[in-house]
């Protein structure tokens, strides 16, 4: 790859802040172009999601600690499944990353901003929008979707109550919605790092994050199309009566999880290559150490991309898939085991004999390596043809799945809220309440999961309101720690609202790192290092080789102490 960069972002003119916006907290609230201002925005919003997910999640917890279903009725556990499942990707994971995707990649590369700033504001204001059409489903007659967040035909184009505005109907509109944002943002972020990197930064000195925000946003590019085209199919089946997916019409439900596992295994990539770059970031900062392998962790990103792109049938090993098929797809499965193993590897090798510092964000860094590492072990197995019909239909795959995706994926976006915290707030986070955030939710993770896995290897089914005693233990321990998942929200929100009200004041640098963000003033300016771009002259992670990331390096730490 070519080290050299064709743009040079001393010339750009950003045009934000938009004229007339609010330059107070009120820009929160509006249509700012500002790429800090809309990663906030995306977080505040995402998190407010994820209470609202979490709360879902409690409540089916709160069913399935008995037995019988005796708390709510099925179909509105089958409505609360769905909503839960949707809300948490769609509108929690995949924007919060967004939100990072924001903060970061500007000052990362010495943009002064992304390459489409008002594009960049309309995918954001998307999110909202399809947020509340989502919500909104609780409202309409017979209540929200109740087909699962896969929405798979004929159960998700059956309309018993005859209204056009029904909870299936606005899934699949929200989804829409929010595919198309999506696509908006890739572009925008994949642009921004080709076109708008710092003089001398090249690829191969590159944040490990800038290549996994890279390889996760061209998944989005590929996958995400299909998905979008697969749901307006089914809205027209839904709505209009054709049959694209109805047998009795000549339609095929197999062509729909085609379209939707095509995108959704990949997506799952999406979510936690970032966390890979977060994981990749953090570590050599606390262990005082360069990043292990860096060259091939950056390559090994783009191995996962295009690894994803070619296992979606792995999600369809048991619905009447052929031998030779599922063979193959088991085998492009594992594959992956290869470049995320290489990550792993890295890792490790960063972290052995390195100056640990056990600060809040490098104990999620290490949780969730822990986590990731055991639900690397179980997704082997899933990728096993015997195995995963075994369990396909079974609670082990609830317990996979949300290992990856909290245990290893929130785990990693609390770790970067952390690490970053002080630098777009400008203030300090609280380290008691960190730690005590930290505890609470490990343990409850794994008293919340690691049941599910045992429950399903004895056969419990997934999906259900009610179920055979004998999986009641399992059962009492996994709500219990979901509930103790609720309370570790507590220190999180004290410590985030506290601090940045009334935190100490951050100083540019609180954590020794490198990287140009480091060189900016905490919060940084608007236009982050505006005409005065600094020259990058070496790799990111130079952690005990002395040597300057950027000319003159002395000038911009003056200036960042100074503002």
């Amino acid at each position: 790859m070519s080290s050299s960069v064709s743009f040079d972002p001393r010339v750009l003119k950003t045009p934000h802040p938009v004229p007339g916006a609010p330059d107070n907290w009120k820009r929160f609230f509006s249509f700012n172009t500002d790429a800090k201002v809309i990663g906030i925005q995306y977080i505040a919003t995402a998190l407010f999601y994820l209470l609202v997910g979490g709360v879902l999640a409690m409540i089916m917890r709160g069913e399935l600690i008995t037995p019988p279903a005796d708390l709510v009725d099925p179909s509105v556990y089958n409505g609360l499944y769905t909503m839960h499942g949707t809300v948490m990707l769609f509108l929690f994971l995949f924007p919060i990353l967004n939100g990072f995707n924001n903060l970061l990649i500007p000052p990362m590369i010495g943009a002064p901003d992304m390459a489409f700033p008002r594009l960049n504001a309309a995918a954001f204001w998307l999110f909202p929008v399809f947020g509340v059409i989502l919500m909104a489903s609780f409202l309409v007659p017979g209540g929200p979707s109740g087909s699962g967040w896969w929405a798979y035909p004929p159960q998700s184009i059956q309309n018993p109550l005859g209204h056009f505005v029904n909870g299936q109907f606005l899934w699949i509109l929200a989804v829409a919605l929010s595919g198309i944002s999506s696509i908006m943002g890739a572009i925008n972020f994949v642009t921004t790092i080709i076109r708008m990197r710092a003089p001398g930064m090249g690829w191969f000195r590159l944040p490990i994050f800038c290549w996994t925000a890279m390889a996760a946003q061209t998944i989005q590019l590929v996958g995400l199309p299909v998905l979008t085209a697969g749901a307006v199919l089914l809205l027209f089946d839904l709505s209009f009566s054709t049959s694209f997916y109805r047998p009795e019409g000549g339609g095929d439900p197999m062509l729909y999880q085609h379209f939707f596992w095509f995108y959704s295994h990949p997506a799952v990539y999406v979510m936690v290559l970032p966390v890979f770059g977060i994981f990749s970031e953090l570590f050599p900062v606390y262990a005082r150490k360069p990043l292990f392998g860096y060259k091939v962790v950056a390559i090994a990103s783009f191995g996962i991309t295009v690894l994803s792109l070619i296992v979606w049938v792995h999600h369809m090993f048991y619905s009447g898939t052929p031998q030779w098929m599922r063979n193959l797809f088991m085998v492009t499965t594992m594959l992956i085991a290869v470049p995320t193993g290489i990550k792993v590897f890295a890792w490790i090798a960063t972290l052995w004999r390195g100056k640990l510092r056990l600060t809040t964000a490098m104990l999620f860094c290490l949780g969730g390596l822990v986590n990731f590492i055991f639900a690397g072990i179980t997704g082997v197995m899933l990728a096993t043809v015997p195995v995963d019909i075994h369990v396909g239909n079974t609670y082990f795959v609830v317990g996979h799945f949300h290992t990856v995706i909290f245990s290893t994926i929130t785990f990693g976006v609390y770790a970067g809220i952390y690490h970053w915290f002080p630098k777009f707030t400008g203030r300090m986070t609280y380290e008691g309440l960190g730690k005590l955030h930290f505890a609470l939710t490990f343990v409850g993770a794994q008293l919340n999961f690691i049941p599910m896995h045992w429950a399903g290897l004895m056969g419990m089914p997934r999906r259900v309101a009610s179920y055979d005693p004998e999986f009641a233990f399992a059962n009492v321990l996994a709500s219990l720690g979901a509930f103790l998942l609720g309370v570790a929200m507590i220190p999180f929100i004290l410590n985030i609202v506290s601090s940045w009200a009334r935190g100490p004041k951050a100083p540019p640098n609180p954590w020794q790192a490198i990287g140009l963000e480091w060189l900016l003033p905490s919060p940084p300016p608007a236009e982050n290092f505006e005409d005065d771009v600094p020259t990058v002259i070496s790799g990111p992670y130079g952690y005990g080789l002395n040597k300057p990331l950027v000319e003159n390096e002395a000038h911009y730490v003056a200036r960042a102490l100074e503002a």
